[in-house]
């Protein structure tokens, strides 16, 4: 069956995402959930919407999809005990280490793999189905010809409606280097939707550069069902329930095949709950015009009407009924210039009260529409209850109804007076305790007078209502869950991994590491026939065909590759290379270490450079490596920022993105198969020491790569150096 997979921030979006029709939830308790600031659920709360939504068929799956550290194991442990004795039906998790982990001494416990992991390809569905997830949440950017070869392999999990990430998922620091809040820690204070400027003509003017519209697929639906997508996700676990409501109605009515009314309906519903840049068809099947949202950052709604000026008034005619509490926002040549709100009926419309001056043709776009959210709010799914009751003088009454058998706790006696009745029974057991049940009364069976006080036949509803819950809510015998992965061996590395664009120059170093500007040629000389280990770049995103040209570059005699996706472990496996697992592995704590270290075809691993001082100290060893200084990448970008002008683009390899405060961020080109992709650099270079880890210098955007390889040692002249710098997480206040 084809799931639609709702988001529920908190109660009431979960129950609004239950009413409309969802298949299943997603939802995050209040630690080491990727939405930190989402309202999130406590014990009590989470025990109470498993049970509603497991009595009205719906799934329940909880994120736990953060970057974990060392000194949060017990804590995250904990977390997972409880989430999943208290009966949830999977658990959402970045780190695939940590799931093999949980997967090999737990295997009872069901796995999906978070869209974090960065699964994009069939050799990332591999390592994933080899961990022990039985469903991938496909990476944003997952092309059409790739999601079907992963679906061929393992359940697959796609987005399809809501906010896009600019940066590919997993692979963002921009946040955690700005100002400390890390995206992979589920605390994302999104920088990329505030304004840039481009040194590109035609781009040098603010704007959102990096700010991208929200996915809608719509009918496109069905290319990923024809494609082996299983369960269709709605983003939005920061958004209000009548969002939710509207987004799971409109899909709904896609999935169900409903009118060509009753779809445009639930499309303009979904608009006008949460609408930022009139929506994209995402990556999938290719970068559309309406991908970035360069002009309107938030919600933009629907449009209604434009402004007349009348007497100094603004009137809008249209046929939206308008009124008390409905909101707008006003576009001016497609940008927004202020809000408004309803002030009167007029004939044929309405007036507009607006603290900003409006003209002549302004653009009325409705973003808070009153009588639409009550509406969409009023909804209820009721399952329907098969009840019988026997009630007999001298023995217990007994309740039966799905799958539940109560029994009174006493024993009934004879009535002296007035006897209970069939209609007083029904009134007591029509009161559901609010729960998500429509009873039907099978059968009430009445022998003799009876007398059932009041009281006490309302304790013995009570009771099995309370039973009906248990026993939907799939509550397990709870188990402690603890994996010891912290008695790795340490030891001193004295290596150096340089990673780079050019080699001619470079030398004293151990370990190189290729990154081309431009994948399409042959590996340079200076890299081949160099006196130091050998590993080819292998990038967080690539597709299916990108592989097959990596594989082609492979065969010139390296040693491996640099990866940064979990893929790279599969590719250089199936090629017999070795593997130096990269940044982009996310390597946080040591349950994972220890399991990456079983991989026979590691050779070295670099730390998260996320991890402070003292949190990577812990892990040295001879095959481990630390982000020490040089370049600090921040994104990777697999769309084209300036919208595919391919016609009149200067094609340049480095170009600045200056933000608000003046920062200039370095913005690399680099291309793959035809297909130009982007990189994003912090506004300063790192600079620091490696202690007893091996130092992986970056100096991909050197000119001459040679001088940062001569300071790498002394932080001093790596100061003078790089001369805008940052210490990063390695040193309080580090950051810049």
């Amino acid at each position: 069956m084809l799931e639609i997979l709702a988001p529920a921030g908190n109660a009431e979006c979960a129950k609004a995402a239950i009413a409309s029709g969802a298949n299943a939830i997603y939802l995050g308790l209040n630690a080491f959930s990727a939405r930190q600031s989402a309202e999130n659920f406590d014990e009590a709360a989470f025990r109470a919407i498993v049970s509603e939504a497991h009595l009205c068929g719906v799934k329940v799956y909880v994120a736990m999809n953060t970057a974990v550290k060392n000194s949060e194991l017990d804590s995250f442990f904990d977390s997972l005990s409880f989430a999943w004795s208290a009966g949830a039906d999977a658990i959402i998790l970045q780190d695939a280490f940590l799931g093999k982990a949980i997967h090999e001494k737990y295997p009872e416990i069901v796995l999906h793999l978070s869209t974090q992991a960065g699964v994009c390809n069939l050799e990332g569905a591999k390592f994933a189905k080899e961990c022990g997830f039985s469903r991938v949440i496909l990476a944003r950017e997952t092309e059409a010809e790739d999601i079907r070869k992963i679906g061929d392999l393992i359940e697959t999990e796609a987005f399809v409606q809501g906010a896009l990430c600019t940066c590919f998922s997993g692979q963002c620091y921009l946040s955690s280097f700005a100002g400390g809040n890390s995206g992979n820690r589920g605390r994302c204070k999104q920088p990329c939707r505030k304004t840039y400027r481009i040194n590109r003509s035609g781009y040098e003017e603010k704007a959102y550069a990096l700010s991208l519209s929200d996915l809608s697929v719509g009918e496109d639906i069905r290319k990923l069902a024809e494609a082996g997508v299983v369960s269709f996700k709605i983003e939005g676990r920061m958004r209000r329930a009548e969002y939710v409501a509207a987004a799971v109605g409109y899909y709904r009515s896609v999935l169900d095949g409903k009118s060509e009314k009753e779809k445009t309906t639930g499309l303009s519903d979904l608009k006008r709950t949460y609408n930022r840049g009139n929506y994209t068809k995402g990556l999938a099947f290719g970068q559309d015009k309406r991908f970035l949202s360069r002009a309107v950052q938030g919600h933009i709604g629907e449009k209604v009407g434009v402004v007349k000026v009348v007497n100094g008034s603004y009137f809008v005619e249209s046929a939206f009924k308008a009124q008390k509490g409905d909101a707008f926002k006003i576009l001016r040549s497609g940008k927004e210039v202020g809000g408004a709100v309803y002030l009167k009926t007029d004939k044929r419309g309405f007036l507009l009260s607006s603290k900003v001056r409006l003209l002549n043709g302004d653009g009325v776009f409705v973003t808070t529409d009153t009588a639409l959210n009550e509406k969409l709010l009023k909804k209820e799914k009721k399952t329907p209850l098969s009840l019988t009751l026997v009630l007999e003088v001298g023995k217990k009454a007994v309740a039966v109804g799905g799958g539940v058998t109560v029994y009174s706790e006493e024993i009934l006696s004879p009535a002296e007076s007035r006897p209970l009745s069939v209609e007083e029974i029904k009134n007591c057991f029509e009161k559901t305790d609010g729960l998500p049940v429509e009873v039907v009364f099978e059968k009430i069976v009445l022998n003799g007078d009876i007398f059932f006080a009041k009281s006490r036949l309302n304790a013995f509803r009570r009771a099995f209502y309370a039973e009906l819950v248990r026993a939907y809510a799939g509550e397990r015998t709870e188990k402690r869950i603890r994996i010891d992965g912290t008695n790795l061996p340490l030891s001193k590395n004295k290596k150096i991994a340089v990673m780079t664009t050019d080699f001619s120059a470079v030398s004293g170093v151990d370990i190189a590491i290729y990154k081309p500007d431009y994948y399409g040629v042959e590996l340079p000389e200076s890299f081949v026939n160099g006196s130091f280990e050998k590993y080819l770049y292998y990038p967080a995103y690539l597709t299916g065909k990108d592989i097959d040209r990596l594989s082609e570059l492979c065969a010139s005699g390296i040693d491996g590759v640099y990866a940064e996706n979990y893929g790279g472990l599969i590719f250089a496996k199936e090629r017999g290379l070795k593997v130096f697992a990269g940044t982009g592995f996310n390597l946080f704590n040591s349950v994972a270490i220890a399991e990456l270290l079983k991989e026979e075809t590691l050779a070295y691993f670099a730390l998260s450079k996320e991890l402070e001082r003292e949190e990577l100290a812990a892990f040295a060893s001879e095959k481990a490596f630390t982000l020490s200084s040089g370049n600090l990448k921040v994104m990777d970008l697999c769309y084209c920022p300036f919208e595919k002008t391919c016609v009149g683009c200067d094609k340049k390899g480095k170009y600045l993105l200056t933000d608000e405060n003046g920062r200039e961020f370095p913005l690399r080109r680099y291309t793959f198969g035809g297909a130009c992709r982007f990189e994003v650099y912090n506004c300063a270079d790192l600079v620091g020491e490696s202690g007893s880890l091996g130092q992986l210098i970056d100096l991909t955007l050197l000119q001459e790569p040679k001088e940062g390889v001569e300071v790498a040692d002394d932080i001093i002249k790596q100061k003078k150096f790089y001369q805008k710098y940052t210490f990063g997480h390695t040193k309080a206040n580090g950051l810049l």
